[in-house]
Order: C-alpha cells, then sequence, then structure tokens
C-alpha cells in the first residue's frame, strides 16, 4: 500500500506542477512533459481500459482537464461546472434526485458517478453518448444543464491567458471544442476507485470484511439472488441496459433507451451503474427514487416494479431480514480508495 501511495502522489503531483507551470508561473519557455503512467488500483485490471487512440493521457492534459473540470465559465452563465453536479464529496454524483443545473432547472435523470468511467465507452444512463468526449460537449449544450454554445465558450476560454497558454503546450492550438472535450476526459478517466475491503478480501484477507458481508457476497453471487447476472466484472456492471421498473409506475414513465433506439424491448431500460463506491452516491435509480442501500434491497426483493417490459433477471427474492442486512453489509465493501481524493487527503497530511 506504501508503494500504491506513493506513485499516486508522485502522479497526481506531476500534474499539478504542470498546472501551476501552464498558468505562467514560469513564463520564459514551456514546461517540460511530465512523466505519466496511469495507476490503477487493486481490484482492477489495466488490461481492460477504454482510452480512445485519438486521445492519449498525459499529464499536462490532465491538469487543463481538471481545471475545466472545476471551472463554471463552461456554462452559459458561468455558474455551472462539470463539478457541480459531479461533486468530488459525494462520489463523483450530487446526492440529489435528479439533476440540476443552470438557473436551477431540474434535469429529469439522477447524475451517475463518473467513478471507473475508465472502462466503459457508452455513456449516460441510455448509452446515447458513445464516449466522454462525446458525453461532456452534449452537456455543454444542453438547455437544462450548462446551456452554452461551442462559440460562446471557445471566445470565453481564449480571453483567459493561461488557458491559451494551456491549449498551445497540450495541444498546438488555439482553444478548441475539442481539446475542451479531450482534456475533460483525460482528467474524468483518472477518477478510479478500487483497493476496497473487498479487494483484499477476494485476494486472501479473510479478515477484510465482516462475516454479515461475506454471506452477503455468497448471496450476491448465488443463482438465488443472482445480483451478479447484471451488476458483474471487477467493476460490478456489464455495462448493458436492464429494466427493473423504477419509474415505469409513473403516469408518463421515463422509456429509457428506447427514446435513443427506438427499439421496443429497449423501453424502461437504463444502464447497469457501477456498485464500486455505491456508499457514497445515493439516492439510487436513474430517477433517484431509491434513498438508500436497504431500500435497494427492499425493492429487488419485492421483483422491482411489474411492467411489460421486465428485465427477465427481476423477480421476487424472498429474502430474510438477516439476508436482507447481510446484502447491504456486502455492498459497503466496495467502497474503495478514490486515487483523487485519497491522494490529496494524505499529500495534506504528511
Amino acid at each position: 500500500m506504501k508503494d500504491l501511495k506513493s506513485n499516486i502522489i508522485f502522479e497526481l503531483v506531476s500534474a499539478s506542477v504542470v498546472f501551476f507551470l501552464i498558468l505562467g508561473c514560469q513564463k520564459e519557455s514551456p514546461p517540460i512533459p511530465a512523466k505519466f503512467s496511469l495507476v490503477i488500483p487493486n481490484g482492477l485490471d489495466s488490461l481492460l481500459v477504454q482510452i480512445p487512440e485519438d486521445n492519449p493521457m498525459t499529464a499536462e492534459k490532465i491538469a487543463l482537464g481538471k481545471a475545466l473540470f472545476f471551472d463554471e465559465r463552461l456554462s452559459l452563465d458561468a455558474t455551472v461546472s462539470c463539478a457541480f453536479c459531479h461533486n468530488p464529496l459525494q462520489g463523483f454524483a450530487d446526492g440529489r434526485e435528479v439533476a440540476l443545473g443552470i438557473y436551477g432547472l431540474e434535469g429529469t435523470r439522477n447524475t451517475p458517478t463518473l467513478v471507473n468511467r475508465l472502462f466503459s465507452r457508452d455513456q449516460n444512463w441510455d448509452g446515447r453518448a458513445k464516449s466522454l468526449e462525446e458525453q461532456i460537449l452534449e452537456h455543454i449544450q444542453n438547455p437544462y444543464e450548462m446551456r452554452n454554445t461551442f462559440e460562446n465558450l471557445v471566445n470565453t476560454l481564449k480571453a483567459v491567458e493561461h488557458y491559451r497558454k494551456a491549449f498551445q503546450i497540450v495541444f498546438g492550438t488555439e482553444v478548441t471544442v475539442e481539446g475542451i472535450a479531450k482534456a475533460i476526459a483525460s482528467f474524468e478517466r483518472t477518477l478510479l476507485s478500487g483497493s476496497a475491503p473487498f479487494d483484499q478480501f477476494i485476494t486472501g484477507e479473510s479478515g477484510a470484511i465482516s462475516k454479515s458481508a461475506e454471506r452477503g457476497f455468497v448471496l450476491f453471487k448465488s443463482k438465488r439472488v443472482n445480483c451478479i447476472a447484471c451488476h458483474s466484472g471487477q467493476n460490478f456492471t456489464d455495462e448493458k441496459y436492464q429494466n427493473n421498473g423504477a419509474g415505469m409506475d409513473k403516469q408518463e414513465p421515463d422509456w429509457g433507451r428506447f427514446v435513443y433506439t427506438k427499439n421496443d424491448t429497449d423501453k424502461g431500460k437504463f444502464k447497469t451503474p457501477t456498485l464500486r463506491d455505491v456508499t457514497r452516491t445515493a439516492p439510487f435509480m436513474h430517477d433517484g427514487s431509491v434513498r438508500t442501500l436497504k431500500d435497494v434491497v427492499a425493492f429487488y426483493n419485492e421483483g422491482g416494479i411489474p411492467n411489460k417490459y421486465l428485465s427477465k433477471h427481476v423477480k421476487p427474492l424472498h429474502l430474510t431480514e438477516q439476508e436482507k442486512t447481510d446484502l447491504v453489509e456486502f455492498l459497503k465493501t466496495l467502497t474503495g480508495r478514490n486515487a483523487l481524493f485519497f491522494t490529496e487527503q494524505f499529500s495534506s497530511s504528511n
């Protein structure tokens, strides 16, 4: 663990140094590119990363993306940043039922976490964005989120000296919409969470989780409960789409993936969310209608909300109270060390 801390700290400190150089702390010459290698926490597989060939990750680009991620000037009235909805203090979600955007306008869906998006191509609850880069540009223009235009955004950032310098250093160009998306996406791909108690347990540390959580894991992967049918793999998501009934009892339900594909079989389907850091990202479901992990287990125990398009994997489970508790205790073991947070806290205390 000490080596992991040191590696992560080196990478993020390198990026921070470049960031300050970009801001003009040294004006005589461009900064020397900082070494960057992606550090993958325990429990995650570096062979499964999804990094576009046309957007390789560099320390300079990540530092620029981090600055843009927290910059409210991305929105039309300079009040909403990416971090407004993807708050680091709330698991890179926002704790609200549905997202809020410019002028306090409410969206229609819950804000999903950005944690471990490095392992995913399609984005959003309905998968309509085919990359983080595409998703970022969509949200900048969304009338309920940032409500900006690309022309206005570029002109706004061009007026800021350190952004003009940064884009020349990172991309060799003026400020561009494409560069904005690539930089922010590169930063977002560093938001990794692993090295959770479960990861320690699964690699042989039997005391890393409680006996209740151990029983919960057995239930989780059992044929009877079968959570693993959808929440599978290292990131506890198959990155596919299911109708679990959430919101389908409303007079005008959100049809989810169907809105994008127009395929009837996709009605009410939403992407299976990661369970990594799930204790930090309440409320749950695409509409934020389920408040706690205990409520999530109760929801699935009842078989979701019946509807014509309900997934074959969702059915009444007939769990005992102890089994419900055990499942919740297991889910808690998936909260790990987020690289960005963990490093900043560690660095400030040493």
